[in-house]
């Protein structure tokens, strides 16, 4: 059995609750679900996989319309369903044994219940409606654990008509004494955000107060609301900047706990969100991004280039640097940056220096000038992907100066390329050129 599934098998009863061997973590040799997955990694066909799980659903809707099956059968039943439709089969049967599972379960019956039901159903299902008492009990309930999971569906997924019932209830946890709470309820206050902007207008004030929340993990689950307010309204957040600022300096200064490291590099995911909201609020703005600089050279120097997640935020950094109000050193020290992408001799990385300068001509094509004879030798890349993004980026710093070169570079490939689809589009790029620099081209396309 290949390690993938034994990891599996011994993970499964930890996270679901189900029946373990006593002493062991792994699934025992009867339990069904077991029993089913080592049947499937057994098959060699498709067509047999498919008569397995025919047969096995065939026995979850006999149990699960039986009035004599315990809720501790129906949570086993219920992650047998779980995954036989995550293999692509419909269980459409089980939909509303799932919702009943989270309605009158235990905590552990009801934790496999809310899980059926997020992965089962969308928002707009009907069925849904059915879960909204069962939230709004919950939300009420004395039980953490019971908090968390219908913090965790509401998070994922909850009918838009049915925000205002659980709304109040929703902001109460704002100021909820468990940080676990706190951070759920941010989080799920970002969802009706993003599918019912005008029924959170009015607590805008409480975000800000979750931005400055004493526990890092509800800290960074307001980034998500403040990154998506701001590409809305940039101007109306220019006074959180300093905020923003300091925030960042104590994460890439490593104050964060341990818990939010990865790979040894300080929370980089909330690096990222917060070099994209600095650049939102620094773009043609001197004196926010003024208070900027600092820490974003601190970000170029403390990431260093030895894992993928650093490049992410080097990345992210260049950005950011090309974004804002700009400044020279800064501007050189990016560049230094993009010319060591595009000179690695690891795909990814060239592709992701390609992607900046990309970004970079955007703003402003004199800017990726100096790179241009380095972008020229990626055409030489066996890499199909990285040719694409090479004509690209040629196509966009072509100026009266370079467009011989860039054309006759774009001519040559052409001649040797078998991709359709990359051919019809240099040739549209061509005669652009032509059209726009019709005299520097007569002699090299004729």
């Amino acid at each position: 059995m290949s390690d993938v599934v034994e990891k599996t098998l011994t993970a499964l009863p930890s996270l679901l609750s189900l029946d373990s061997q006593p002493g062991s973590a792994k699934l025992s040799s009867n339990s069904k679900l077991g029993n089913l997955i080592r049947g499937i990694t057994e098959l060699t066909s498709k067509h047999e996989e498919e008569k397995l799980i025919q047969r096995e659903l065939l026995l979850i809707k006999e149990q699960v319309s039986s009035p004599n099956t315990t809720m501790k059968q129906m949570k086993e039943l219920m992650v047998r369903a779980i995954y036989c439709e995550m293999l692509g089969y419909g269980v459409s049967f089980s939909y509303i044994h799932a919702i009943k599972l989270a309605q009158q379960g235990n905590v552990l019956e009801k934790r496999v219940g809310y899980l059926a039901v997020s992965l089962f159903l969308n928002e707009g299902h009907e069925l849904l409606l059915l879960l909204v008492n069962t939230v709004l009990k919950d939300l009420q309930s004395t039980n953490l654990i019971e908090v968390c999971m219908a913090l965790t569906v509401v998070s994922q997924m909850f009918p838009k008509d049915m925000i205002p019932a659980i709304l109040p209830l929703v902001e109460e946890k704002l100021n909820h004494p468990k940080e676990i709470i706190r951070r759920k309820a941010v989080l799920a206050l970002y969802k009706f955000y993003l599918i019912a902007p005008n029924q959170v207008q009015h607590i805008h004030n409480k975000f800000r107060k979750a931005l400055c929340d004493k526990d890092p993990g509800v800290m960074s689950a307001s980034l998500h609301i403040y990154l998506q307010l701001i590409q809305e309204n940039p101007e109306g957040y220019k006074d959180l900047a300093p905020s923003f600022v300091t925030i960042l300096t104590q994460v890439v200064g490593g104050k964060l706990p341990m818990d939010f490291n990865y790979h040894s590099v300080p929370a980089p995911w909330l690096q990222i969100h917060l070099l994209r909201i600095l650049s939102l609020l620094g773009k043609n703005d001197q004196s926010t991004s003024e208070i900027m600089y600092d820490i974003l050279d601190e970000s170029l120097r403390r990431a260093e280039m030895n894992h993928n997640i650093t490049y992410a935020i080097l990345y992210e950094c260049v950005k950011c640097i090309y974004t804002i109000y700009p400044k020279s050193d800064l501007l050189e020290k990016a560049a230094k940056c993009i010319g060591n992408f595009v000179l690695s001799a690891k795909i990814n990385l060239k592709y992701l220096g390609l992607k900046a300068l990309t970004y970079v001509v955007q703003q402003d094509p004199k800017l990726a000038l100096q790179h241009q004879m380095t972008i020229i030798e990626c055409l030489d890349h066996p890499d199909l992907i990285i040719k694409r993004e090479t004509l690209e980026l040629l196509f966009r710093i072509t100026n009266d100066q370079n467009v011989t070169v860039i054309v006759e570079k774009m001519l040559d490939f052409l001649r040797i390329s078998k991709d359709d689809h990359t051919s019809m589009d240099l040739v549209g790029k061509v005669a652009e050129l032509a059209e726009k620099y019709p005299y520097k081209c007569f002699s090299v396309c004729i």
